[in-house]
């Protein structure tokens, strides 16, 4: 769920922001069937304030698929009850309100979401996905086809190891001969590959379908190291055994914009999503979900479009 991204370039947050941010998550928990936040009250069809900016074939279908890879707490996954929740299915549900339709997730592996929509099997994806040049114009792999991205969020990589950290590892230099583990088709497998190439002793990694398997794996010993979103990072760190199990390391990595993608060719959907994103942070819809969710620490003030380098 990068952060899910192929970004190339490194900006840095302060430890100090990162433990800030650590605490902001702890209380991160989900009350409603939309995943919580936004409005109260479901606006659907021709009452919603932008139902005439939708297409019209999204208009009859009522519905907005959305493909996701719901393994990824606190952004999308499944509750205790088998319910989709967590930052992105709430940020979708405020999202539905201004547009009159339902933002309905479904699951898919990662790194076959992008050619999944452009196929014709989701009409969005939704996803944690950060915004990269290399995704837009589909020159990386999990983006087959290319994609438009309208950007919700914003979220770099952590480093996630065992707690009292056992291994000393404090930031990317340490991760040579270490087994660390990613999910595959992320900016976190690539931040691994090139990490490899200033190793004199090399990263033996453990790359997965899903962010789960990599958390697994470094409970159980087999990893050392999980390379992860930071949102991501954090939320295990602090939830997992009441935080004995896990702890962050190091300072933020590649902070960059999530998007929402649509196909190239669907310019009037892309466009809808936009005024949708932009009215929720006009209206303050956007900054109670990420309240509720305690994710103000990747807040946006502008919904754009293709802002990922």
């Amino acid at each position: 769920m990068t952060a899910r991204s192929l970004s190339r370039r490194s900006r840095l947050a302060s430890a100090g922001a990162l433990a800030a941010a650590g605490a902001l998550l702890l209380g991160a928990c989900s009350s409603d069937d939309n995943g919580g936040g936004g409005s109260e009250e479901t606006v659907t069809g021709s009452d919603a304030p932008l139902w005439d900016q939708l297409p019209e074939n999204i208009q009859e279908a009522g519905v907005i698929k959305v493909g996701s890879d719901i393994a990824y707490a606190p952004i999308e996954y499944y509750d205790e009850s088998g319910e989709v929740t967590g930052i992105d299915p709430a940020i979708a549900a405020a999202i539905g309100n201004q547009l009159g339709v339902e933002l309905q997730f479904e699951n898919g592996t990662f790194d076959g979401l992008v050619l999944g929509m452009n196929s014709g099997r989701y009409d969005v994806i939704m996803s944690a996905m950060t915004d990269t040049k290399e995704r837009q114009d589909g020159i990386s792999e999990d983006a087959e086809g290319g994609a438009d991205f309208v950007n919700y969020f914003q979220a770099g990589s952590a480093i996630l190891v065992a707690k009292d950290n056992p291994e000393g590892v404090t930031g990317l230099a340490d991760l040579c001969g270490q087994t660390v583990a990613a999910q595959r088709g992320t900016a976190n497998e690539a931040l691994i590959e090139r990490q490899q190439e200033d190793c004199d002793t090399p990263i033996e990694p453990l790359i997965n379908d899903n962010d789960d398997e990599s958390i697994t794996q470094l409970q159980s010993g087999r990893a050392t190291v999980v390379v992860t979103d930071f949102p991501v990072a954090l939320y295990n760190a602090l939830t997992a055994r009441d935080g004995e199990l896990f702890e962050v390391v190091g300072d933020q990595i590649d902070a960059a914009p999530y998007g929402i993608a649509v196909a190239k060719d669907d310019t009037e959907l892309r466009d809808a999503l936009q005024a949708a994103v932009q009215a929720i942070i006009d209206n303050g819809d956007y900054a109670d979900v990420l309240a509720e969710w305690d994710a103000e620490s990747g807040a946006i003030e502008e919904a754009t479009v293709n802002a990922g380098q």
